[in-house]
């Protein structure tokens, strides 16, 4: 890899990164309380790096759940990656070998990050789209060992720390919307989750939201297209 990936791709996830591992310090604390020592911590933020999911596997390891229970829980919890993945296959599938990974490693900050991000010419935008989602995980996983390791002996409340991931989501979107082409997707996610949130409360409304923002954005493509061709992007 190039140094200028390198430099650009540490530039655009510099953000998330205080998020990535404080959280990750979280969930190594909560596996330690749980009776798993930090080896265990490491390899679910490799292997595993499901965010909130990983969180919600603490309980269920401790309360001895199934493995079916485990898996029905991780679909339900993560299936909203799904909705992601489509916006972003056919540039995945341009990346060769690296196409597995970009599938494994995208949870809501890079999908941020990759459809926000504007590559200057003389960047590779394989190269550095590839060097963003690993730089991620390394915060998620240097996070959850550190905690696995000194959380038990430096005991801290991480409560709040999770809002600098939505504090992320609002800056991206105020950058957004500097695009013409970025204000219908705007309306109809904002649309889509006002009615679904009116109707299905807080803990129900993700799923049908991002189903119906995919409707409305297909019956929509034209207009969008058309508006990205005159912005040239």
């Amino acid at each position: 890899m190039r140094k200028k990936e390198v430099r650009f791709a540490l530039e655009k996830t510099s953000p998330i990164a205080f998020g990535f591992v404080f959280l990750g310090i979280a969930f190594g604390v909560l596996m330690n309380e749980a009776g798993y020592n930090f080896l265990w911590s490491l390899l679910a933020g490799v292997f595993i790096y499901a965010g909130s999911m990983q969180f919600v596997m603490v309980s269920l390891l401790a309360a001895g759940a199934p493995i079916y229970t485990v898996a029905i829980m991780t679909l339900l919890v993560n299936s909203r990656h799904i909705f992601y993945g489509l916006g972003l296959i056919d540039q995945f599938k341009k990346m060769g070998k690296k196409y597995p990974y970009m599938i494994f490693s995208l949870t809501d900050e890079t999908f941020s990050i990759l459809t926000a991000t504007e590559y200057p010419q003389e960047i590779d935008k394989n190269k550095a789209s590839f060097l963003i989602s690993l730089i991620c995980q390394i915060y998620w996983v240097v996070g959850c060992t550190v905690g696995g390791l000194l959380g038990p002996l430096f005991p801290f409340d991480a409560k709040g720390i999770d809002f600098s991931m939505t504090a992320l989501f609002v800056v991206l979107l105020i950058n957004g919307l500097k695009k013409k082409s970025a204000h219908i997707p705007a309306l109809i996610g904002a649309f889509s989750s006002l009615i679904f949130l009116i109707i299905l409360g807080p803990d129900r409304f993700l799923l049908p939201t991002l189903t119906l923002t995919v409707v409305l954005l297909e019956v929509f493509k034209k207009p969008i297209t058309s508006r990205e061709e005159e912005a040239g992007i």
